[in-house]
């Protein structure tokens, strides 16, 4: 661990590693890899403002549920990270906070400790969280690579789940040295796991977004909710880009910096066409108005990642920090609509598309 600026312990080593979980936190944290000239959406969209909005902020409530889990808050800590000593830390400690303040938490992709049992405390978020919701995370390509129903639920228990995301990212696939391509037939194998597994099954982008087709699609096979991550945050082209040596590659990403389906049109098409899934709305959030407007889109969770991964690297009191302040602001807007709980939030007509 290194010091930071404030004397506190960030999670990261001072030094590469070349260890792919790892890099891929320090190229997220310290490289450009926004996508390029694609936004999530959000910003098309406002809230009128109430200036009668009749009620008492102290009342404004977060509580929520999915999926029929009660929820402190709407909100979570979407899929990251863990496999390696030091990205487990990083899982503890958003597991911790998560915990305190109520968020749901996803891991990021088992699989490693799938195939290799000694990394399983890495993703072991249920110890530091017991009460909230846990969702464990494999790749659903890894269904046309040997993966099946006992390696889905060694998944949800090493992390100790309430549910299974398995999350689609061809693109990064494509572009990373060591990447899995055969997306092919895949459709009928998460069926199999769907009917098979004892816990609700979701699907997730990561970053490139669902469209309404594709997951009335998926819907239609079993899946239980949807977690669009659009477009607008993190492109994984542009992480890898960062990681890769082949040259061909590096400068074919840059095609891809712009590529995806912004957050905002993904949620308005799934709940369009899945009026009862549980649905996630994440790519690109930061701020707690950008999660009132993701829940008044239809939404049931807010997802962020990178903008409290920053935080939770630096150290628990950043992470507390920014926790707080997304809840804060969440609650301000929905003072600021007159919209006292999270339903009233969902159900209101004070978001509105901004004319071009």
């Amino acid at each position: 661990m290194s010091e930071n600026h404030a004397g506190k312990k960030s999670l990261l080593p001072e030094i590469a590693t070349g260890e792919r979980k790892i890099e891929h936190v320090r190229i997220s944290l310290s490289e450009e890899v926004s996508g390029v000239g694609v936004t999530n959406g959000l910003e098309k969209y406002r809230f009128r403002h109430s200036a009668l909005p009749e009620i008492d902020f102290d009342a404004v409530t977060l509580e929520s549920s999915f999926l029929g889990m009660p929820v402190r808050t709407p909100l979570l800590i979407s899929s990251m990270t863990g496999g390696s000593k030091t990205t487990g830390a990083i899982n503890e400690r958003l597991a911790a906070a998560a915990e305190s303040r109520g968020w749901a938490m996803g891991v990021g992709s088992v699989r490693a400790a799938v195939e290799r049992e000694e990394l399983g405390y890495t993703f072991d978020v249920r110890r530091h969280a017991p009460t909230i919701p846990v969702i464990a995370n494999l790749g659903a390509v890894q269904l046309n690579y040997g993966f099946g129903i006992e390696e889905c639920r060694r998944a949800v228990d090493i992390a100790g789940a309430d549910m299974l995301v398995l999350h689609f990212n061809g693109l990064q696939e494509v572009f990373q040295p060591e990447g899995n391509t055969n997306f092919s037939g895949l459709l009928s194998k998460i069926e199999q796991v769907c009917r098979q597994l004892e816990v609700p099954v979701g699907a997730k982008e990561v970053g490139w977004g669902i469209d309404g087709g594709t997951a009335a699609r998926l819907l239609q096979a079993g899946v239980k909710f949807v977690d669009v991550a659009g477009a607008g945050g993190t492109s994984w082209s542009q992480v890898e880009k960062h990681r890769s040596k082949d040259s061909m590659r590096r400068a074919a990403a840059e095609a891809f910096a712009g590529w995806g389906n912004p957050t905002a049109e993904c949620i308005e098409e799934v709940r369009k066409v899945c009026a009862d899934a549980g649905l996630i709305g994440s790519g690109g959030l930061k701020t707690g108005v950008d999660a009132a407007k993701v829940l008044a889109l239809g939404a049931d969770l807010a997802g962020f990642g990178r903008s409290v991964l920053g935080p939770a690297v630096e150290s628990e009191e950043a992470l507390h920090a920014a926790l707080a302040q997304v809840e804060f602001e969440l609650r301000t807007a929905m003072f600021g609509i007159g919209a006292a709980t999270v339903a009233a939030l969902r159900a209101t007509d004070r978001l509105v598309r901004i004319q071009p």
